[in-house]
């Protein structure tokens, strides 16, 4: 043993070997010293032979400098997969956005007048025809829009919200804590169940500077509840000349996703300003949306923390791109919205792989919206399962495959959910469940 150690290279003599000369000096110093303690850490437990160092060290050194964001194939069935960036781009998207990501764009440019424009332009207009606001803005997620709401228009002030709505999301994101750190003062009404418009009345005051509702996210409180109407807390709001804030969450543009409210509805039935997310429902790129009376949303323009939170050319793109598909009237070139509501054809990926060396079956399931949307509200679907190995064995070879491919294991199989595969994917999954049953 003592004679393997005796054995090792120092570092500051192996890096210099010339089969590691054209990689970064810092990534090869830094992947040596790690080969070199794994090996003492190896010899120490019985390792009887030294492998050679400088390939070890090569591949370490290349795995760390490997690009770290990959397209990977859903098979999950769970549509915006928050782990798996959640909404996938409708292809007017990622046209737009390769287009303006390829060279110097208008961002800032009005090519009429060959003065400085608006970059904001190119989402105000289409979300004006399409959900009927006076004014929109974006910024880089829906926290961040309320954050930029509050912040602006209640702080040092008193913002009237239900104490069934205080909820938190993703990331430890809580309601209480966002309105905090915007400088304005939670008042708490109602009871977590039930909530009644006599209940903000009671709360409001001198103090008061918004009513606010909140979206449930990812959790449904059921039975005996209570929560006022949009319209009727809008009356309220407006005899007091008070703004209702509503925080939509999910951002849904169409009817038929579940219960999820129509971000258009909701503005006609007297919310002053609503808050939703681009990548969920929307399905489009992260963003965060406030859009209703001009007023209001150019006093947020207005706010010096909006140049912080805005976006760059390229989510503009992407989100200019996702609102015109739907200004086209096709909501299957909506790839979210299109597996949201459609079916989950699971025979055609069964056929390609019997014969693979696995059982193959066919079997009913339950998909997802994933992303805090339709919380509780399951998606039948169908599903193909393999068995015949250890699934968390297939599964992991499947996360290695070239694309990756991520599927679920459940009752003792690997489940595979046509629901989220992309158009041209099933030939990709049928390639990589075929290496992965056969590699032994």
């Amino acid at each position: 043993m003592s004679e393997l150690y005796r054995q090792l290279p120092k570092v500051d003599r192996v890096v210099e070997d010339p089969r590691l000369a054209d990689l970064p000096r810092g990534a090869v110093l830094d992947a040596a010293r790690e080969v070199l303690e794994a090996l003492r850490q190896a010899i120490s437990g019985g390792l009887s032979a030294l492998p050679e160092v400088v390939p070890l060290i090569r591949a370490r050194t290349e795995s760390r400098l490997a690009p770290r964001l990959r397209r990977v194939i859903n098979a999950t069935g769970v549509v915006l997969h928050t782990n798996l960036g959640r909404a996938p781009l409708p292809p007017a998207a990622v046209a737009q956005l390769m287009e303006v990501a390829s060279g110097y764009s208008n961002a800032e440019l009005d090519l009429e007048t060959g003065k400085r424009g608006g970059r904001l332009d190119g989402v105000r207009e289409p979300l004006r025809a399409l959900i009927g606001c006076e004014d929109a803005i974006a910024v880089n997620n829906n926290a961040a829009a309320v954050f930029l709401a509050l912040s602006t228009l209640c702080r040092a002030g008193e913002t009237v919200v239900s104490r069934g709505e205080l909820v938190e999301i993703g990331g430890s994101f809580r309601v209480p804590d966002i309105m905090a750190s915007a400088g304005t003062v939670l008042r708490e009404v109602g009871s977590t169940n039930r909530t009644r418009v006599g209940d903000y009345a009671a709360a409001i005051g001198s103090e008061t500077r918004a009513l606010m509702r909140v979206h449930p996210s990812n959790f449904r409180i059921i039975g005996f509840t209570e929560r006022p109407e949009t319209a009727e807390l809008a009356e309220l709001a407006h005899r007091f000349e008070l703004p209702l804030i509503e925080d939509l969450g999910s951002g849904a543009l169409v009817e038929g996703l579940g219960d999820e409210p129509v971000v258009s509805q909701i503005l006609a039935a007297g919310a002053d300003l609503v808050l939703f997310s681009g990548d969920k429902l929307l399905g489009g790129p992260q963003a965060g949306i406030l859009a209703g009376r001009r007023e209001l949303v150019q006093r947020c323009r207005r706010n010096p923390l909006y140049r912080a939170l805005r976006l760059d050319k390229l989510v503009l793109a992407a989100l200019e791109g996702t609102l015109r598909a739907y200004l086209s009237g096709d909501r299957a070139a909506i790839p979210a919205v299109r597996m949201l509501t459609s079916g989950s054809p699971a025979e055609p990926l069964a056929g390609q792989l019997r014969g693979c060396g696995l059982r193959v079956s066919i079997e009913d399931d339950v998909g997802f919206s994933g992303g805090g949307a339709l919380p509780g509200q399951g998606l039948p679907t169908r599903v193909v399962a393999l068995r015949g190995k250890p699934p968390q064995v297939l599964a992991a070879r499947l996360r290695a495959h070239d694309p990756p491919v991520v599927a679920r294991v459940a009752r003792d199989a690997l489940l595979l959910d046509p629901r989220t595969l992309l158009p041209g994917e099933l030939e990709l999954v049928v390639a990589a469940v075929r290496a992965a049953a056969s590699a032994d």
